[in-house]
Protein backbone atom coordinates (compact mmCIF):
# COMPACT_ATOMS: atom_id res chain seq x y z
CA UNK A 1 0.00 0.00 0.00
CA UNK A 2 2.67 2.18 1.03
CA UNK A 3 4.61 1.45 -2.21
CA UNK A 4 1.64 2.13 -4.38
CA UNK A 5 0.54 5.51 -2.56
CA UNK A 6 4.12 6.91 -3.59
CA UNK A 7 3.76 5.50 -7.40
CA UNK A 8 4.53 8.16 -9.37
CA UNK A 9 2.54 5.90 -12.22
CA UNK A 10 0.16 5.53 -10.31
CA UNK A 11 -3.52 6.69 -10.66
CA UNK A 12 -4.47 9.63 -8.49
CA UNK A 13 -7.73 7.85 -6.96
CA UNK A 14 -5.94 4.47 -6.68
CA UNK A 15 -3.75 6.54 -4.69
CA UNK A 16 -6.00 8.11 -2.58
CA UNK A 17 -7.67 4.29 -1.96
CA UNK A 18 -4.39 3.16 -1.25
CA UNK A 19 -3.59 5.87 1.12
CA UNK A 20 -7.22 5.94 3.14
CA UNK A 21 -6.94 2.29 3.30
CA UNK A 22 -3.31 2.60 4.63
CA UNK A 23 -4.29 5.04 7.03
CA UNK A 24 -7.06 2.50 8.22
CA UNK A 25 -4.99 -0.26 8.89
CA UNK A 26 -2.41 1.43 10.59
CA UNK A 27 -5.08 2.42 13.28
CA UNK A 28 -4.26 0.69 16.64
CA UNK A 29 -7.83 0.39 16.90
CA UNK A 30 -8.11 -2.16 13.65
CA UNK A 31 -4.35 -4.08 14.95
CA UNK A 32 -6.45 -4.83 18.30
CA UNK A 33 -9.48 -5.68 16.40
CA UNK A 34 -7.79 -8.46 14.68
CA UNK A 35 -6.09 -9.86 17.64
CA UNK A 36 -9.55 -9.88 18.95
CA UNK A 37 -11.06 -11.77 16.15
CA UNK A 38 -8.07 -14.20 16.31
CA UNK A 39 -8.94 -15.54 19.35
CA UNK A 40 -12.18 -16.16 18.84
CA UNK A 41 -12.42 -17.96 15.45
CA UNK A 42 -9.44 -19.76 17.05
CA UNK A 43 -11.69 -20.95 19.72
CA UNK A 44 -14.40 -22.03 17.39
CA UNK A 45 -12.15 -23.59 14.62
CA UNK A 46 -11.08 -25.48 16.97
CA UNK A 47 -14.14 -26.65 18.65
CA UNK A 48 -15.91 -26.47 14.93
CA UNK A 49 -13.53 -29.33 13.32
CA UNK A 50 -14.78 -31.86 16.98
CA UNK A 51 -18.40 -31.60 16.20
CA UNK A 52 -17.78 -32.33 12.30
CA UNK A 53 -16.45 -35.69 13.68
CA UNK A 54 -18.48 -38.54 12.06
CA UNK A 55 -17.89 -40.60 15.89
CA UNK A 56 -19.52 -37.40 17.59
CA UNK A 57 -22.78 -37.47 19.74
CA UNK A 58 -25.26 -35.57 21.66
CA UNK A 59 -23.09 -36.00 25.08
CA UNK A 60 -19.82 -34.86 24.03
CA UNK A 61 -21.34 -32.08 21.45
CA UNK A 62 -22.65 -30.50 24.76
CA UNK A 63 -19.95 -30.53 26.88
CA UNK A 64 -17.89 -28.92 23.77
CA UNK A 65 -19.78 -26.36 23.32
CA UNK A 66 -20.62 -25.68 27.61
CA UNK A 67 -16.53 -25.74 27.58
CA UNK A 68 -16.14 -22.84 24.49
CA UNK A 69 -19.20 -20.57 25.83
CA UNK A 70 -17.55 -20.69 29.55
CA UNK A 71 -14.70 -19.95 27.51
CA UNK A 72 -16.25 -16.96 25.92
CA UNK A 73 -17.48 -15.74 29.16
CA UNK A 74 -14.12 -15.79 31.42
CA UNK A 75 -13.08 -13.55 27.83
CA UNK A 76 -15.30 -11.30 28.35
CA UNK A 77 -14.39 -10.77 31.38
CA UNK A 78 -10.13 -10.75 30.90
CA UNK A 79 -9.58 -11.09 27.69
CA UNK A 80 -9.86 -7.47 26.62
CA UNK A 81 -6.97 -6.51 28.69
CA UNK A 82 -4.88 -9.23 27.54
CA UNK A 83 -5.67 -8.50 23.79
CA UNK A 84 -4.80 -4.87 24.89
CA UNK A 85 -1.43 -6.00 25.92
CA UNK A 86 -0.30 -8.14 23.02
CA UNK A 87 -1.65 -5.02 20.51
CA UNK A 88 0.46 -2.65 21.98
CA UNK A 89 3.53 -5.09 21.79
CA UNK A 90 2.68 -5.74 17.79
CA UNK A 91 2.02 -2.01 17.67
CA UNK A 92 5.18 -0.83 19.11
CA UNK A 93 7.40 -3.52 16.55
CA UNK A 94 5.12 -1.85 13.53
CA UNK A 95 5.95 1.80 14.75
CA UNK A 96 2.59 2.27 15.53
CA UNK A 97 1.50 4.68 18.37
CA UNK A 98 -0.48 2.17 20.79
CA UNK A 99 -3.23 4.82 21.89
CA UNK A 100 -6.91 4.92 20.90
CA UNK A 101 -7.96 8.01 18.97
CA UNK A 102 -10.20 10.78 20.82
CA UNK A 103 -13.11 11.70 18.94
CA UNK A 104 -14.44 15.67 19.42
CA UNK A 105 -17.88 15.81 20.77
CA UNK A 106 -20.26 18.81 19.88
CA UNK A 107 -21.53 20.82 22.93
CA UNK A 108 -25.65 20.34 22.80
CA UNK A 109 -27.38 22.94 23.69
CA UNK A 110 -28.96 21.96 27.50
CA UNK A 111 -33.18 22.55 27.02
CA UNK A 112 -35.56 23.88 29.73
CA UNK A 113 -36.25 21.46 33.16
CA UNK A 114 -33.01 18.92 31.92
CA UNK A 115 -30.69 18.17 34.95
CA UNK A 116 -27.49 20.47 35.26
CA UNK A 117 -25.38 17.22 35.66
CA UNK A 118 -22.89 16.27 33.10
CA UNK A 119 -23.37 13.39 30.75
CA UNK A 120 -21.10 10.62 31.24
CA UNK A 121 -18.67 10.37 28.65
CA UNK A 122 -16.59 6.90 28.39
CA UNK A 123 -13.10 7.05 27.70
CA UNK A 124 -11.96 6.06 24.50
CA UNK A 125 -10.60 3.07 25.80
CA UNK A 126 -13.65 2.21 27.49
CA UNK A 127 -15.66 2.95 24.82
CA UNK A 128 -13.70 0.64 22.49
CA UNK A 129 -14.27 -1.82 25.15
CA UNK A 130 -18.24 -1.24 25.45
CA UNK A 131 -19.28 -0.62 21.60
CA UNK A 132 -16.95 -3.41 20.22
CA UNK A 133 -15.37 -5.78 22.30
CA UNK A 134 -17.88 -6.37 24.06
CA UNK A 135 -20.50 -6.43 21.31
CA UNK A 136 -18.45 -8.95 19.58
CA UNK A 137 -17.96 -11.31 22.55
CA UNK A 138 -21.77 -11.40 23.20
CA UNK A 139 -22.52 -12.03 19.40
CA UNK A 140 -20.69 -14.88 20.15
CA UNK A 141 -22.37 -16.50 23.34
CA UNK A 142 -25.87 -15.67 21.94
CA UNK A 143 -25.11 -17.46 18.61
CA UNK A 144 -23.90 -20.35 19.84
CA UNK A 145 -26.79 -21.06 22.40
CA UNK A 146 -29.22 -20.03 19.89
CA UNK A 147 -27.27 -22.52 17.35
CA UNK A 148 -27.27 -25.49 19.97
CA UNK A 149 -30.65 -24.88 21.46
CA UNK A 150 -32.05 -27.54 20.32
CA UNK A 151 -29.61 -30.28 21.53
CA UNK A 152 -30.95 -29.27 25.15
CA UNK A 153 -33.98 -30.70 24.10
CA UNK A 154 -32.13 -33.74 22.96
CA UNK A 155 -30.60 -33.75 26.33
CA UNK A 156 -33.74 -33.87 27.99
CA UNK A 157 -35.16 -36.92 26.30
CA UNK A 158 -32.01 -38.80 26.26
CA UNK A 159 -29.88 -37.42 29.14
CA UNK A 160 -30.53 -41.08 31.30
CA UNK A 161 -28.95 -42.72 28.19
CA UNK A 162 -25.80 -40.82 27.70
CA UNK A 163 -23.11 -42.11 30.33
CA UNK A 164 -23.33 -45.02 32.93
CA UNK A 165 -23.00 -42.49 35.56
CA UNK A 166 -26.14 -40.33 34.97
CA UNK A 167 -28.20 -44.12 34.30
CA UNK A 168 -27.04 -45.38 37.96
CA UNK A 169 -27.27 -42.29 39.84
CA UNK A 170 -31.13 -42.37 38.73
CA UNK A 171 -33.71 -43.53 41.42
CA UNK A 172 -36.50 -45.92 40.07
CA UNK A 173 -38.80 -43.44 39.94
CA UNK A 174 -36.84 -40.88 37.79
CA UNK A 175 -35.97 -43.99 35.73
CA UNK A 176 -39.01 -44.59 34.69
CA UNK A 177 -40.08 -41.12 33.79
CA UNK A 178 -37.02 -40.55 31.42
CA UNK A 179 -38.30 -44.27 29.82
CA UNK A 180 -41.69 -42.96 29.77
CA UNK A 181 -41.16 -39.10 27.95
CA UNK A 182 -38.47 -40.91 25.84
CA UNK A 183 -41.29 -43.73 24.57
CA UNK A 184 -44.18 -40.89 24.40
CA UNK A 185 -41.56 -38.89 22.20
CA UNK A 186 -41.26 -41.95 19.43
CA UNK A 187 -44.67 -43.18 19.24
CA UNK A 188 -47.40 -42.37 16.31
CA UNK A 189 -51.17 -43.62 17.05
CA UNK A 190 -50.33 -45.17 20.41
CA UNK A 191 -47.41 -47.14 18.84
CA UNK A 192 -43.79 -47.31 20.16
CA UNK A 193 -40.51 -47.91 18.86
CA UNK A 194 -40.01 -49.31 22.29
CA UNK A 195 -42.38 -51.30 24.99
CA UNK A 196 -41.48 -48.68 27.74
CA UNK A 197 -42.14 -51.38 31.10
CA UNK A 198 -39.83 -53.74 29.02
CA UNK A 199 -37.43 -50.32 28.77
CA UNK A 200 -37.80 -49.75 32.10
CA UNK A 201 -37.06 -53.45 33.37
CA UNK A 202 -34.21 -53.60 30.86
CA UNK A 203 -31.96 -50.54 32.60
CA UNK A 204 -32.98 -51.42 35.42
CA UNK A 205 -31.05 -54.68 35.31
CA UNK A 206 -28.23 -53.44 33.00
CA UNK A 207 -27.67 -50.66 35.77
CA UNK A 208 -25.86 -54.00 37.67
CA UNK A 209 -24.81 -55.49 34.81
CA UNK A 210 -22.21 -52.61 33.48
CA UNK A 211 -18.61 -52.71 34.49
CA UNK A 212 -17.39 -50.46 37.02
CA UNK A 213 -16.30 -46.94 35.80
CA UNK A 214 -18.01 -43.93 34.15
CA UNK A 215 -18.58 -45.34 30.33
CA UNK A 216 -19.95 -42.73 27.56
CA UNK A 217 -23.05 -43.97 25.64
CA UNK A 218 -20.98 -45.14 22.68
CA UNK A 219 -19.65 -47.97 25.25
CA UNK A 220 -22.81 -48.58 26.48
CA UNK A 221 -24.04 -49.19 23.07
CA UNK A 222 -20.93 -51.85 22.57
CA UNK A 223 -21.89 -53.83 25.62
CA UNK A 224 -25.48 -54.11 24.85
CA UNK A 225 -24.58 -55.10 21.52
CA UNK A 226 -21.92 -57.35 22.60
CA UNK A 227 -24.53 -59.29 25.71
CA UNK A 228 -27.55 -59.35 22.75
CA UNK A 229 -30.02 -59.34 25.60
CA UNK A 230 -31.35 -55.72 26.03
CA UNK A 231 -33.22 -55.59 22.79
CA UNK A 232 -35.24 -52.13 23.79
CA UNK A 233 -31.99 -50.82 25.06
CA UNK A 234 -30.22 -51.31 21.75
CA UNK A 235 -33.49 -49.80 20.10
CA UNK A 236 -33.10 -46.50 22.20
CA UNK A 237 -29.44 -46.19 21.47
CA UNK A 238 -29.78 -46.87 17.98
CA UNK A 239 -32.13 -43.71 17.80
CA UNK A 240 -29.76 -41.66 20.34
CA UNK A 241 -26.77 -41.84 17.22
CA UNK A 242 -29.11 -41.28 14.59
CA UNK A 243 -29.79 -37.73 16.09
CA UNK A 244 -27.47 -35.50 13.67
CA UNK A 245 -25.34 -33.09 16.12
CA UNK A 246 -24.41 -30.98 13.05
CA UNK A 247 -24.73 -30.62 9.20
CA UNK A 248 -21.43 -30.71 8.16
CA UNK A 249 -21.91 -34.48 6.55
CA UNK A 250 -25.37 -32.87 4.57
CA UNK A 251 -23.20 -29.93 3.70
CA UNK A 252 -20.74 -31.88 2.62
CA UNK A 253 -22.66 -34.50 0.18
CA UNK A 254 -24.16 -31.26 -1.54
CA UNK A 255 -20.84 -30.10 -2.23
CA UNK A 256 -20.08 -33.42 -3.94
CA UNK A 257 -22.66 -32.35 -6.48
CA UNK A 258 -20.45 -29.45 -8.18
CA UNK A 259 -18.23 -32.12 -8.89
CA UNK A 260 -20.58 -34.89 -10.41
CA UNK A 261 -23.35 -32.82 -12.15
CA UNK A 262 -21.09 -31.15 -14.45
CA UNK A 263 -21.77 -29.17 -17.98
CA UNK A 264 -20.13 -32.47 -19.43
CA UNK A 265 -22.64 -34.77 -17.75
CA UNK A 266 -26.00 -33.09 -18.27
CA UNK A 267 -27.76 -36.08 -19.70
CA UNK A 268 -26.75 -38.55 -16.47
CA UNK A 269 -29.64 -40.15 -15.37
CA UNK A 270 -30.70 -39.73 -11.72
CA UNK A 271 -29.82 -43.57 -11.22
CA UNK A 272 -27.09 -43.36 -11.92
CA UNK A 273 -26.33 -39.68 -10.13
CA UNK A 274 -27.24 -41.25 -6.78
CA UNK A 275 -24.61 -44.12 -7.64
CA UNK A 276 -21.70 -41.61 -8.06
CA UNK A 277 -22.84 -39.72 -5.28
CA UNK A 278 -22.91 -42.92 -2.93
CA UNK A 279 -19.44 -43.42 -3.80
CA UNK A 280 -18.18 -40.52 -2.96
CA UNK A 281 -19.92 -39.65 -0.07
CA UNK A 282 -19.05 -43.16 1.54
CA UNK A 283 -15.22 -42.86 0.20
CA UNK A 284 -14.12 -44.48 3.24
CA UNK A 285 -16.32 -47.61 2.82
CA UNK A 286 -15.20 -48.11 -0.77
CA UNK A 287 -11.56 -48.20 -0.03
CA UNK A 288 -12.16 -51.31 2.06
CA UNK A 289 -13.86 -52.96 -0.83
CA UNK A 290 -11.66 -55.10 -3.16
CA UNK A 291 -13.59 -54.13 -6.68
CA UNK A 292 -11.43 -56.84 -8.66
CA UNK A 293 -13.90 -59.57 -8.41
CA UNK A 294 -16.72 -56.33 -8.77
CA UNK A 295 -15.02 -55.45 -12.25
CA UNK A 296 -14.65 -59.13 -13.15
CA UNK A 297 -18.03 -59.87 -13.05
CA UNK A 298 -19.33 -56.76 -15.02
CA UNK A 299 -17.00 -57.82 -17.48
CA UNK A 300 -18.08 -60.89 -17.67
CA UNK A 301 -21.40 -60.18 -18.15
CA UNK A 302 -20.51 -57.60 -21.17
CA UNK A 303 -18.42 -59.66 -23.25
CA UNK A 304 -18.44 -58.80 -27.06
CA UNK A 305 -19.38 -61.83 -29.42
CA UNK A 306 -17.44 -62.15 -32.08
CA UNK A 307 -18.86 -63.50 -35.32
Amino acid sequence: MSELRHASDTDPKDKSDAKNLFDALGRFEFLLGMIIWHDILFAVNKVSKMLQSSTMCIDSALKQIKGITEYFEKYRDDGFSSSLTIAKGIATEMGIDPVFPIKRRGKRKRQFGESDCQEEILEAKKAFRVKYFNVLVDMAITSLNDRFNELMVFKDIFGFLLSSGTLKSLSDNELEECCTKFAETFSLNGSSDVEVYDLISELKIMRFTLPNGVMSAMEIFGHVKEVDCYPNIFIAYRILFTVPVTVASAERSFSKLKLLKNYLRSTMTQERLNGLATLCIEKKLLDEIDIDPIISDFASRNVRRNF
